[in-house]
């Protein structure tokens, strides 16, 4: 059997279980057992245990449970009302309104979420019931809300960029910093998009007033300061060296934590919900990635990985034509695979041959997220599609059509970091040297 072959075997066993609803780690780890009995018999299952300990005893890991702490401490305490209602004076003065709110509020919790789920309907939560009572287009109020959040993953800290990071060894603190320039840029698209959209047919979106005088402006501008405090502690130490991101996230976690309890509503309730959904949400997710390190191992032992990159670079593939079959790829698996089981099944195969085509994997990562972006607003099981769908009272049809003008700006971000990488990788070049 060809080592494509192989690979396409194992992702239709990986598809098959999802399509007949097993959760995704199991998912993912049955298919590698079975590779592991095929290739190795009972004594491939020797090395799990060890294996087990080598790549889960990860200190980037770490950061995962804290970000997802981090961001269910401002959210259980209130503060995501509070920079909807700030940002929803400062900003609807612009053409579009409240759904420029939408989509600056979406970025701005994004960058303490690490989630474009929680992103969505934390924003969605709170937009949503006002833009339906003021009369906006439906269909847009809802795909901006639906495309604001995959923000979530784009605007550091992410998550899937620290899994990203484990798997390949990648500097976690050089792709948050790739990812920002790209994320501002994405919420710039998306909010110049609407500003035209809404000239050209004013009947979406009813004019909003902002701030009527300078009382009203500062009180907005002082919602925005919680956000200010744990971005600046989170993302300010990372540029300038000062922490590794596992340490960055414990920063995050107690500026959280002292902004919640003096500006929200954070007391010993709202503090267990936190941590109880933080545990939920992580043991989730680092059962996921112990899954994809078992099929990572399974992989390794019957030597797929350098078969695959043996064949496909005997393809003699033009970089140009490599980048469009992962084009091809990924869109296809975004309609079909939740996030991390995009990274997670992908990626250790993938990266030794993208170490071939010398391909940056900082640019890659970045890249990757933006094609989970869209796998996120795709249908049939694009997740923020749900999760606005679950908070409103509208057609999921809507929510899909409401989507697609932001599919496509997503693409054109993508064609421009493929011709243009130093939109992603200034800046890592720039930052001041740190652990990774």
């Amino acid at each position: 059997m060809t080592p494509g072959l192989e690979v396409a075997v194992v992702l239709i066993i990986f598809l098959g279980l999802l399509a007949v609803g097993m959760s995704i780690p199991f998912a993912i780890g049955v298919p590698a057992i079975v590779y592991l009995l095929l290739h190795g018999g009972v004594p491939a299952l020797r090395g799990i245990g060890l294996m087990s300990w080598g790549s889960m005893n990860s200190f980037a890991l770490t950061a995962i449970p804290l970000f997802i702490l981090m961001a269910e401490i401002m959210q259980h305490s209130g503060l995501s009302f509070r920079i909807y209602r700030g940002l929803s004076k400062l900003v609807c003065i612009v053409p579009g309104g409240l759904l420029q709110t939408n989509i600056a509020g979406c970025a701005l919790f994004a960058a303490i979420s690490g989630s474009s789920v929680a992103t969505a309907a934390a924003i969605g939560s709170v937009a949503l019931p006002q833009l339906i009572q003021r009369g906006y287009h439906r269909p847009l109020a809802a795909g901006s809300l639906a495309a604001g959040g995959t923000l979530g993953i784009l605007i550091p800290p992410s998550i899937a960029m620290i899994v990203y990071g484990t798997f390949t060894e990648t500097s976690v603190s050089k792709l948050f910093m790739a990812g920002i320039v790209p994320g501002l840029l994405l919420t710039a698209m998306f909010m110049f998009y609407v500003l035209v959209h809404s000239l050209l047919r004013p009947e979406i979106a009813p004019r909003e007033k902002g701030p009527q005088n300078l009382g009203e402006f500062l009180t907005a501008l002082s919602d925005l300061v919680p956000f200010t405090i744990v971005i600046g502690g989170t993302m300010g130490s990372l540029y300038f060296g000062w922490v590794t991101p596992t340490e960055a996230a414990a920063v995050g976690c107690f500026a959280a934590f002292v902004v919640s309890a003096i500006w929200g509503n954070l007391g010993w309730k709202e503090m267990r919900a936190a941590l109880v959904a933080a545990v939920m949400t992580s043991g989730n997710i680092l059962l996921i990635v112990y899954t994809a390190f078992v099929f990572s191992y399974a992989i390794s032992v019957a030597g797929v990985g350098e078969d695959l990159t043996t064949w496909m670079v005997g393809l003699q593939l033009s970089r140009l034509e490599f980048f469009f079959a992962l084009f091809v790829l990924y869109t296809l698996l975004g309609c079909l695979v939740e996030s991390l089981g995009m990274i997670v099944i992908t990626v250790p195969l993938l990266y030794p041959v993208l170490l071939k085509y010398g391909i940056d994997p900082v640019w890659f990562g970045i890249i990757l997220v933006l094609f989970i972006e869209l796998g996120q607003i795709s249908p049939p099981i694009g997740i923020n599609l749900f999760v606005i769908q679950s908070i409103w009272d509208g057609k999921l049809s809507d929510i899909v059509v409401g989507t697609i003008p932001f599919h496509l700006i997503m693409f054109v971000l993508l064609v421009m970091l493929v011709f243009w990488p130093e939109i992603a990788l200034w800046l890592p070049h720039h930052m001041a040297a740190a652990p990774p």
